[in-house]
């Protein structure tokens, strides 16, 4: 039985979909079956957001992205790998869709809609 299948056999009242290169590779697919289905879904990247899931609350790729840079840039300058400091994301950003959430009527509470980094309109 496929993991769709059993969601919809367990009438699940949500989608959490966590971190993972996998599920990446089927985004589409997962927003496909979450907005069939009627349910909110709550990710790990903004991207997932952006392409019309409710929420995300997950690292930013972009700052992470500017990190590796710049530590590529060290090691470009000689520093020794071995040498420099283990980096964890520093960013964290909660994304929150209003159009998907009014499309499952739902009301997404003003406190948390102002701690938001992105509302989507």
């Amino acid at each position: 039985m496929s993991a769709f299948a059993t969601i919809v056999q367990a009438q699940a009242g949500a989608v959490l979909v966590s971190a993972d290169p996998f599920f990446d590779t089927l985004q589409d697919r997962i927003l496909e079956f979450t907005t069939q289905q009627r349910l909110p879904g709550l990710y790990q990247f903004r991207e997932y957001v952006v392409a019309g899931g409710l929420a995300s609350y997950g690292i930013s790729l972009t700052d992470t992205y500017r990190q590796v840079g710049l530590y590529a840039a060290r090691i470009l300058k000689g520093a020794k790998p071995s040498e420099l400091p283990i980096l964890q994301p520093t960013k964290f950003e909660l994304v929150i869709n209003l159009k998907t959430a009014k499309s499952l009527g739902l009301t997404v509470p003003p406190t948390l809609l102002a701690r938001a980094e992105e509302v989507i309109e």
